[in-house]
């Protein structure tokens, strides 16, 4: 599959974003972008979504009083997903299925203080990829 990079994309349709979190939404987009300068982001699922090999994060926009990513593996559902096992002694993950996960910002000062276990999270979900 090639490599996909719709950062216009992504930018027009931030630019359109309605939401109350918008300024959140972009600082959680910046610390993806920022966590491999392999990541590229295109929207599926009319969300902000990155992709490394596969499509691995989608922001989930509604409801809209939070920020929240689902961290996956791949756009489509596997009929026997690899597991994913990631060290998160934070706490920051809320697993729904073995290879999906949500994380979950409350506000910006919630993101500045798990900023660091969430680039910690991408790294070791990215290197299952």
């Amino acid at each position: 599959m090639a490599t996909v990079n719709s950062t216009n994309a992504v930018n027009t349709f931030m630019a359109a974003l309605e939401h109350p979190l918008k300024t959140e939404i972009e600082a959680v987009r910046a610390i993806i972008l920022e966590t491999d300068k392999r990541i590229t982001e295109r929207i599926k699922w009319n969300a902000p979504s990155f992709y490394l090999m596969d499509d691995f994060a989608t922001f989930k926009l509604r409801p809209t009083g939070t920020v929240q990513v689902i961290l996956h593996t791949g756009a489509k559902v596997k009929d026997s997903p690899a597991e994913i096992k990631i060290n998160d002694t934070s706490g920051l993950l809320k697993w729904v299925a073995k290879d999906r996960c949500v994380v979950t910002f409350l506000n910006m000062q919630d993101i500045e203080s798990k900023k660091a276990s969430f680039v910690e999270v991408l790294r070791q979900w990215i290197k299952q990829m």
